[in-house]
């Protein structure tokens, strides 16, 4: 693949240019399951940096994004969310002066958030690589479910040095919060709330890449 992160992630451009990001990924789900989502993405620790990447036009040989693009992305993501069936209240925040990004819906049930994923990979807002069917639940089993994803291992170790490099400081931090009580999990590297009604996920995502932790997690209430 030639250019990995440009397919991976066409929404996030800020990515191309640093390796100091986070990304937080939240879902708090009630008892009937509906809840509500969040997504982050935080690059406010590279802004100095940043600021002075967006005068450039390329940079490794990609173009720069510039503001109005990028905002143009979000706001593309947004309306498509907001047309999804089951998806509601949906808001968006653009920070590009400390280069935060913001997404967040209300959802029906957390397959709707599946579908937001798939129109937007279907729009070309998503990577073709991203993955959607990333959640699922049974309420009559009590149990839900973020599903396993593909590794992208065999495109990495493809990867330039300074394409890699956009990875080393990158951080992934999942929060899973629940109405019911959790009676367990299937991933222990997700971290259980006093209350157990939460379940934390802290990674690096060369973690995920070079599969030394896995994200998928099966949780069962009581």
């Amino acid at each position: 693949m030639k250019i990995f992160l440009k397919q991976l992630m066409l929404l996030l451009p800020l990515l191309l240019l640093t390796s100091c990001f986070d990304i937080l990924e939240k879902a708090n789900v009630k008892a009937d399951g509906t809840g509500e989502y969040t997504v982050i993405l935080n690059a406010s620790k590279s802004k100095t940096r940043l600021a002075s990447i967006s005068k450039m036009e390329t940079i490794n040989g990609k173009k720069v994004p510039k503001k109005p693009e990028i905002e143009n992305k979000i706001n593309e993501a947004s309306r498509i969310f907001k047309a999804t069936p089951g998806i509601s209240n949906v808001k968006t925040s653009v920070d590009l002066d400390n280069y935060v990004i913001k997404l967040s819906c209300n959802f029906k049930k957390i397959e709707n958030i599946n579908a937001g994923l798939e129109q937007l990979k279907a729009k070309n807002i998503l990577g073709k690589m991203i993955p959607t069917q990333i959640y699922s639940q049974n309420l009559d089993k009590k149990s839900f479910t973020r599903n396993k994803v593909n590794t992208f291992k065999t495109d990495y170790d493809k990867m330039s040095t300074a394409d890699k490099e956009v990875f080393n400081n990158a951080k992934y931090t999942s929060v899973l919060q629940f109405e019911n009580t959790i009676k367990s999990q299937t991933n222990s590297s997700y971290v259980l709330s006093p209350n157990k009604k939460a379940v934390k996920l802290d990674a690096n995502v060369l973690d995920f890449i070079l599969q030394k932790k896995q994200i998928q997690n099966t949780i069962i209430f009581q």
